[in-house]
């Protein structure tokens, strides 16, 4: 994951060459566009919710979701046999890593977004 700044520089930078497109191709761009970004609010609850894992599922990041999703539910079905400081231990160590996820919601999904905008533009501009 990169800076708030380097995000914000590279989505700008994209930006700038969509307004070069001509005016079909860049009303395919909004159109595509307005289809495929995320939205950094329902990212941010999904992680909230804390049903680890659903936020990567938004991502369309699958294997990551699966992994974090599994690990939670190890953790709870431990937290009911004689291994609950190992379930406990599972459920406190994923919820310290997606906090950093959370509080750095904007950044990731804005960062996700520019890949978006960056695949719609190339798309497009083969098509030419």
């Amino acid at each position: 994951m990169g800076t708030k700044q380097v995000i914000q520089e590279e989505e700008e930078r994209i930006r700038r060459l969509v307004r070069e497109l001509p005016d079909d191709k860049r009303l395919q761009f909004f159109q595509q566009v307005e289809k495929d970004l995320k939205d950094p609010d329902t990212y941010a609850t999904l992680n909230f919710l804390f049903i680890a894992g659903l936020h990567h599922f938004y991502l369309g990041k699958w294997f990551r979701g699966l992994v974090n999703f599994s690990i939670f539910l190890l953790g709870v079905m431990l937290l009911f046999t004689p291994a609950v400081i190992l379930g406990v231990f599972l459920l406190l160590a994923i919820t310290i890593i997606e906090l950093k996820a959370l509080f750095n919601a904007q950044i990731v999904v804005q960062e996700y977004n520019n890949g978006v905008m960056e695949r719609i533009y190339r798309r497009l501009i083969a098509g030419c």
